[in-house]
């Protein structure tokens, strides 16, 4: 999993962008175009709006690759409870207090904002680069319902493993959110990461079909 952190700053905020995590959602050049200009060197420019409209633009980002300090500290919270919303054709967009694992147990990752790949096609998993673009198809609903336990204790934090050569482990209070609006809750589960299942967003086992292989 690689980064490449940039930074921008003036005398009320600094803005970081991981090149790496975006996906060119464009949420923040859709909300704050004087700031966010692709079009423009350096892209990012806090200077023409606020910290608080910075501030609320940077937390729409999807996949954390946005983030800001006001007076060297984030002031982001995780969510009050822990959410996994399918795109469709597209990643697993996690919002929530997430710590994000190697298979084993290492932290690669600690955010309240990630995209992981579910299409197998990323180079840089666990996260989404972007690859499913144009070679992936799925709508993003519950083909399945497989996540076990009772949901209650939402303000617990949400732990991801990623399985070698396998799912994503989810393992903490989550709700899965399909595009379709329909939910399942619970507190433990296989998520489909080689884009091959027939439950997506469930793991089926087809990764061992399709010989997935990932470091």
């Amino acid at each position: 999993m690689e980064t490449k952190v940039f930074t921008y700053e003036n005398d009320d905020v600094t803005v970081t962008w991981d090149q790496k995590r975006c996906i060119h959602a464009a949420a923040c050049v859709q909300g704050l175009p004087a700031v966010f200009d692709p079009d423009r060197r350096p892209w990012i420019d806090p200077a023409p709006a606020d910290a608080d409209a910075i501030e609320d633009v940077v937390q729409r980002c999807p996949t954390g690759a946005l983030h800001m300090q006001r007076g060297g500290t984030d002031p982001e919270t995780a969510p009050e409870a822990n959410r996994i919303a399918l795109f469709p054709n597209g990643p697993l967009l996690v919002r929530g207090d997430v710590e994000l694992v190697d298979s084993d147990g290492a932290v690669l990752l600690r955010d309240t904002r990630l995209a992981l790949c579910r299409c197998g096609l990323s180079d840089n998993k666990p996260l989404c680069d972007g690859s499913h673009d144009g070679a992936f198809d799925d709508p993003g609903v519950l083909q399945a319902e497989r996540l076990s336990g009772d949901a209650d204790g939402a303000d617990d934090p949400l732990r991801i493993r990623t399985a070698a050569d396998g799912p994503l482990l989810v393992e903490g209070p989550v709700t899965v959110e399909a595009t379709d609006e329909s939910t399942c809750a619970g507190r433990k589960g296989a998520l489909c990461r080689c884009g091959a299942s027939d439950a997506k967003p469930f793991c089926d086992g087809s990764h061992n079909d399709i010989n997935f292989t990932t470091a």
